[in-house]
């Protein structure tokens, strides 16, 4: 049995994450990361071009770890029931569950120790790392440990000459394009940047609530009802109050004069989310 050390960073098509890659390979060029990438099949057109420029960023090519099913698969094992914030069945099963398999079957079972580097920043108190079983699967925090906020993974994308992905103009998180995490603005977003993923969102959602599932996508109301034109400009109509309410309150640091973007977690609040998924 090996007694090594294998270094992974799992990427999620999003800017901390990202963030953190380029940080890794700048500052510790001496570590030979495995990054890798676990697709549901229902990701925006846009995360997979953006993870296709980062691996040109970092010269090393994204593994993507195929789960063996993908999420219509476990949504009829879940008897066609939506996952969501209480029963997140989509993150275990399609990124967690072939993270770990992959770990074990490549590497802790052939008595390596794996370093997983994961981008929870240090303005992030309430956020850990995946806690698992798996005694020779060991979390690092970067950039807790270094001090990298919110502001400082701008930066970091921006030095690099990556910047963000372009689905930051519209939305705060990657993963699913029907991730039920999302706010009332994203799925408007969606639904004008990509109506075809929003009617296959709706279209599930449908058949769901025809089987029993007691959740629909968005909190409180179906798509259909959110879709509706006088829904929309509500929906539009408060995010502008709220976006106008932060950018008044908004102090700025004479260190940091371009702050840089007002983003939906400062207007709406930070949320618990599924790591895997979006970071």
């Amino acid at each position: 049995m090996k007694n090594e050390v294998k270094h992974v960073l799992g990427l999620s098509g999003g800017k901390d994450s990202s963030a953190l890659a380029l940080y890794m390979s700048q500052e510790h060029p001496d570590l030979d990361i495995e990054y890798f990438f676990t697709d549901t099949g229902e990701e925006l057109e846009e995360v997979y071009e953006y993870l296709s420029m980062l691996e040109g960023f970092l010269g090393k090519p994204i593994r993507n770890l195929d789960p063996d099913r993908d999420f219509r698969f476990w949504l009829t094992q879940y008897n066609n029931f939506l996952p969501s914030a209480q029963t997140r069945w989509c993150t275990k099963n399609l990124k967690l569950k072939p993270f770990e398999k992959w770990i074990k079957d490549e590497y802790t079972s052939q008595g390596y120790t794996v370093y997983s580097y994961v981008a929870i920043r240090s303005d992030e108190d309430f956020r850990e790392g995946l806690s698992s079983k798996n005694k020779s699967l060991v979390t690092k925090l970067p950039f807790k440990e270094v001090g990298v906020d919110r502001q400082g993974v701008f930066e970091i994308l921006e030095n690099s000459g990556l910047g963000l992905p372009k689905y930051y103009d519209w939305r705060s998180r990657s993963g699913c394009t029907f991730c039920f995490f999302q706010r009332k603005i994203e799925w408007v977003g969606l639904m004008e940047r990509h109506p075809d993923a929003f009617e296959k969102a709706k279209s599930l959602e449908k058949s769901a609530l025809e089987h029993g599932s007691p959740f629909s996508w968005s909190e409180g109301e179906t798509l259909d009802e959110l879709s509706r034109p006088e829904r929309v400009e509500q929906i539009k109509r408060d995010h502008e109050k709220r976006l106008a309410a932060v950018a008044r309150k908004r102090v700025v640091n004479p260190l940091r004069p371009d702050e840089g973007m007002v983003d939906l977690d400062e207007i709406y609040g930070q949320q618990k989310i599924c790591l895997a998924c979006h970071k």
